[in-house]
C-alpha cells in the first residue's frame, strides 16, 4: 500500500483545525475547496509514487568485451539495471536479423546465437548504447561479435566461432553482467594478416599495407588468414587507420594450394570501382606470408581469373582499375 507524503498529510491537516476554529457560515466554501485540492494532490502523489514503483526498470545494454583466460575465450555483456529477465544460446546454421530474417554476416565456422529478452541497446535516439553492432577480437576462439536484432526489449548477438566448442553461460552482479565462457581445447598459430593502412594511402606513402597477428588453428591456417582477413580490424587497430577493403567480396568459397600456388575463389560481386587497390592487395600478401604459397591466383564468383594456368599471381578482370 502507498502513503501520501508527510507534506501531503500535513496540508490534509491544516484546513480540518482552521476549521473548528472558525465559523462555519464563514469559512464553509473556501475550506471545502482546500480539502478537496490538498486531498486530490494526495492522491495525484500516491498513484505517480505506485505507477513508478509497479514499473519494472528495463535492462540497458552498455559494454560488450571479450578476452582470452587459460583454455577458455569470455565474452563479456554488461547491462545497466536489471539482469535481462530472459537469457539463452544456442548453435545456429546461420545468423537471421530479427524482424527481416535476413541473414546477417559473421566471420568463423562456427555461430553461437545469444538472446536476452527484457532488455535494450539503444536509447531514446535509437542509438547503440554499448559501443559498435559489429566488433572483431583477434583471440584463439572468438572472431566476431555481431548485433542481429534490437527490438520491441529484445536483444540478438551472433558469436562468429573460429571452432564449435563447449561454452556456459553465467550472470555476475555488480555491475550486472551475462558472462560467455568458450572453451578453446585446440592450438592456434600466428599469421600475418594484412589491411589497408588508410593513412598511408592518403599521403601516397607505401607500403600501403600493415600487417597484424592473428591466431588460427592448423592446419587450415590460409582458411583460417582468409577469415580473419574478411573479419576486419580490431577497434585499436581501426582507430591507428586499418581497413578492411572488401571490393563487393562477400567472403571466400574455397582455398586451394597446388604446387605453391593458392587458388582463391571469392563469392560477392567482385569490382575494384576504379580504384588500384582491391580485395587483392590484402588477400595476396597475406597468403604469401605462409610457408608453401609462393603464387596467388584469385577468381570471382563465377571462376574466372585472368591467367588460370601456370606459377603467376593473377587476379579477375573486374578487379582491374
Amino acid at each position: 500500500m502507498f502513503l501520501p507524503s508527510k507534506r501531503s498529510l500535513a496540508v490534509l491537516a491544516v484546513p480540518l483545525v482552521s476549521l473548528s476554529a472558525v465559523p462555519a457560515a464563514a469559512t464553509a466554501v473556501p475550506r471545502t475547496a482546500a480539502v478537496q485540492e490538498a486531498v486530490q494532490e494526495a492522491v495525484q502523489e500516491a498513484t505517480h509514487a505506485a505507477v513508478h514503483a509497479a514499473a519494472p526498470s528495463r535492462a540497458t545494454l552498455v559494454d560488450v568485451r571479450a578476452a582470452h583466460h587459460p583454455g577458455l575465450d569470455r565474452v563479456v555483456f554488461e547491462f545497466r539495471g536489471p539482469l535481462p529477465a530472459r537469457r539463452s544460446a544456442r548453435y545456429v546454421p546461420r545468423l537471421i536479423a530479427d524482424g527481416s530474417a535476413l541473414t546477417v554476416p559473421v566471420a568463423g565456422d562456427a555461430i553461437l546465437e545469444l538472446f536476452f529478452g527484457g532488455a535494450t541497446g539503444h536509447d531514446d535516439q535509437a542509438r547503440p548504447t554499448y559501443g559498435p553492432t559489429r566488433e572483431t577480437f583477434a583471440l584463439p576462439g572468438v572472431i566476431q561479435v555481431v548485433n542481429a536484432g534490437d527490438f520491441e526489449a529484445d536483444l540478438t548477438f551472433g558469436i562468429g566461432l573460429s571452432r564449435k566448442a563447449s561454452y556456459r553461460v553465467y550472470t555476475l552482479t555488480r555491475p550486472n553482467r551475462v558472462v560467455v565462457d568458450i572453451k578453446t581445447p585446440y592450438r592456434t598459430v600466428p599469421v600475418r594478416t594484412y589491411f589497408l593502412d588508410s593513412r598511408a594511402y592518403s599521403a601516397g606513402r607505401r607500403p600501403y599495407t600493415a600487417a597484424v597477428s592473428r591466431p588460427v588453428v592448423p592446419p587450415a591456417t590460409a582458411r583460417g588468414a582468409l577469415q580473419r582477413l574478411f573479419a576486419g580490424p580490431t577497434q585499436a587497430e581501426y582507430a591507428k587507420g586499418l581497413r578492411f577493403v572488401a571490393s563487393g567480396a562477400t567472403g571466400v568459397r574455397s582455398v586451394v594450394i597446388r604446387d605453391r600456388v593458392a587458388h582463391v575463389r571469392l563469392t560477392g560481386s567482385l569490382r575494384s570501382g576504379g580504384s588500384a587497390f582491391t580485395v587483392a592487395d590484402e588477400i595476396t600478401p597475406t597468403l604469401k606470408r605462409l610457408p608453401g604459397i609462393r603464387w596467388v591466383k584469385i577468381y570471382d564468383s563465377h571462376g574466372r581469373t585472368e591467367r588460370p594456368k601456370g606459377h603467376s599471381d593473377s587476379i579477375p578482370e573486374s578487379l582491374e582499375p
